[in-house]
């Protein structure tokens, strides 16, 4: 597997084709909020579900429509016993006032709620970043993940660095010289100090840091182990979202 690099655009099936058997993927509803894939693999003989934001489309933000569509995915494994597989590459929710029409906040809370509920093992896998309530969304260790990961180059945080320093050092940004040239700076020392993988992992958000090739051995090793975990009785099937 090949990690993506911090601003080029990529198509997140081809990590996920990389991880699972003969890379294939059987992918739902690819037509219906592209920035979210939802998909069925196997992984080691094992069939799957698979979550991942898509950076190729809106950057791989959360909105309410992709929200919708993942949380019928999780319910939908979840019903049928499904281990779940969560790629993690995501800016966030989408913001604006056509959202809040659409109810990204409902929609976003419908995915939590699956998440929460779901008693299949899952894994969650950060890619790139993982940005405020969007990475808390997408099975963060608060949700229950069993095993969350992150790749070495991973930052996970409440928002990213420029957007960050341009609230917490806005004075000092407007009275440079060179404003973009401050901001830079400024932001990469928050991402350096704030938003690193390792403070994630200090911190108990990240369970491991791995490499992208240890990647498909990992998850596979940690499906073997939750197999014979004690799944409860389904309280209900799935519903309409």
């Amino acid at each position: 597997v090949v990690p993506p690099q911090s601003r080029k655009v990529y198509d997140v099936r081809h990590v996920a084709s990389a991880l699972v058997d003969g890379g294939r993927l059987m992918e739902l509803s690819p037509r219906r909020a592209r920035n979210v894939v939802c998909a069925l693999a196997r992984l080691e003989g094992r069939a799957i579900g698979i979550i991942a934001n898509q950076p190729k489309h809106l950057g791989g933000v959360l909105d309410a429509e992709a929200a919708q569509k993942a949380a019928r995915f999780v319910r939908t494994c979840n019903a049928f016993g499904l281990p779940l597989l969560v790629l993690v590459d995501t800016p966030g929710f989408l913001p604006g006032s056509r959202q809040e029409r659409d109810g990204v906040i409902h929609h976003g809370a419908e995915l939590v709620q699956a998440f929460v509920e779901a008693t299949v093992p899952s894994v969650t896998v950060i890619l790139r970043k993982a940005f405020g309530g969007a990475f808390i969304a997408m099975n963060s260790k608060a949700l229950g993940a069993d095993y969350v990961f992150a790749w070495p180059d991973g930052q996970l945080g409440v928002m990213g660095a420029e957007q960050a320093v341009g609230i917490l050092n806005r004075r000092e940004i407007a009275a440079a010289e060179d404003p973009s040239a401050v901001r830079r700076r400024l932001a990469g020392a928050y991402a350096t100090e704030h938003l690193h993988v390792d403070g994630a992992s200090a911190d108990g958000f990240v369970d491991e840091v791995i490499a992208p090739a240890q990647t498909r051995g990992r998850i596979a090793s940690c499906l073997e182990a939750l197999a014979g975990a004690y799944r409860p009785e389904l309280r209900a099937a799935n519903i309409q979202l």
